[in-house]
């Protein structure tokens, strides 16, 4: 049985050899939920499928070995505003996959929609295959973290990673 893809899709903002990527979602949470599901470090670990320590404040530390690929990323948290924005610096050291590494900036915004939450994820600076690569997977996590948080089965991140990665350039078709 092939799974349908009912989320919406994000968006790969290519500018040169740099990249954006931003999703959106509405999920049917409180804010003060949502925020608590992207800012505990245990709640966090449950839904990307990471090791995670946050220091909860600006200028915290910020280190996370995160997927399938156990990529280690880190950074420092550049703004702390519960329960609204959540900005930290992602780092990567080269590794095979980005043999460059990467210096970019993650943030999640909540902001309150009627019972719900509007989440916008902004990934910026990014290089572009990171992001041509990235915006699948980001796909796939923001799907556990609506399942985690409406308390069903987490999806299988490989398998959804496949059945949204039609939904977005590929590094094979942009590179």
């Amino acid at each position: 049985m092939t799974e349908l893809v009912t989320t919406p899709a994000g968006e790969v903002q290519v500018d040169g050899d740099t990249a954006t990527l931003v999703f959106t979602r509405q999920l049917p949470h409180p804010p003060d939920v949502v925020w608590a599901a992207l800012t505990d470090e245990q709640q966090f670990c449950a839904w990307f499928a990471t090791t995670a320590q946050i220091e909860p404040r600006a200028g915290g530390v910020v280190d996370m070995v995160s997927g399938p690929s156990q990529m280690r990323w880190t950074g420092h948290v550049l703004t702390w505003d519960p329960p609204h924005i959540f900005e930290y610096d992602w780092n990567i050291a080269p590794r095979p996959e980005i043999p460059h590494g990467e210096a970019s900036v993650v943030r999640w915004e909540l902001a309150a929609s009627g019972a719900g939450t509007t989440l916008t994820l902004t990934h910026r600076r990014l290089t572009k295959p990171t992001a041509l690569g990235f915006a699948p997977g980001t796909h796939a996590f923001l799907d556990r973290l609506a399942a985690y948080l409406d308390q069903t089965q987490l999806p299988n991140w490989t398998v959804r990673f496949a059945a949204v990665q039609h939904l977005y350039p590929s590094w094979s078709s942009e590179s």
